[in-house]
């Protein structure tokens, strides 16, 4: 299933949202998934112990989270939720805020590459310091300008 496709069927997108912390982000992606049936309440647990265990691992760039776990910890089927923060989130001993948190539940291995790579095509920005572009997602006030800019990404 690929980016564009898993938000419109899960109706997996929250724009501008607020979060006490970065546990209470994280939750707000998966609380999405959860109700489209996709992923089973435990995967957020998951992602919380393993962040708890390894750091922020789920950093990809400077605003950037992808919270992910492993396919067997709770994945029900191949799931993205998005979800983008007004106010910046914080992650013990990382200095740059997240403002854009890309939940992936990929049902196997070959899914969460495909995702992965997809998500990579859709920000990527040759031209910025940091590779990405995440100002052209934090800029939508709505579901459909997402998908407007996923389609131009990946054209």
């Amino acid at each position: 299933m690929n980016l564009k496709q898993s938000l419109i069927e899960n109706n997996s997108i929250l724009l501008n949202q607020s979060a006490a912390n970065w546990e209470d982000a994280i939750k707000i992606g998966t609380d999405l998934l959860v109700k489209a049936g996709t992923i089973e309440p435990r995967y957020y647990d998951n992602i919380i112990s393993k962040i708890k265990e390894m750091g922020p691992y789920i950093i990809l760039a400077p605003g950037l989270a992808m919270p992910h776990a492993r396919p067997e910890e709770g994945v029900i089927k191949t799931s993205f939720a998005l979800v983008t923060f007004d106010t910046p989130i914080y992650f013990e001993g990382e200095d740059e805020p997240v403002h854009v948190m890309l939940t992936l539940a990929g049902s196997d291995s070959d899914q969460h590459m495909q995702g992965l790579v997809e998500i990579t095509q859709v920000l990527d920005d040759p031209e910025s310091d940091t590779g990405v572009d995440l100002d052209k997602i934090r800029r939508c006030k709505t579901a459909e300008e997402v998908y407007a800019v996923i389609d131009q990404a990946l054209a």
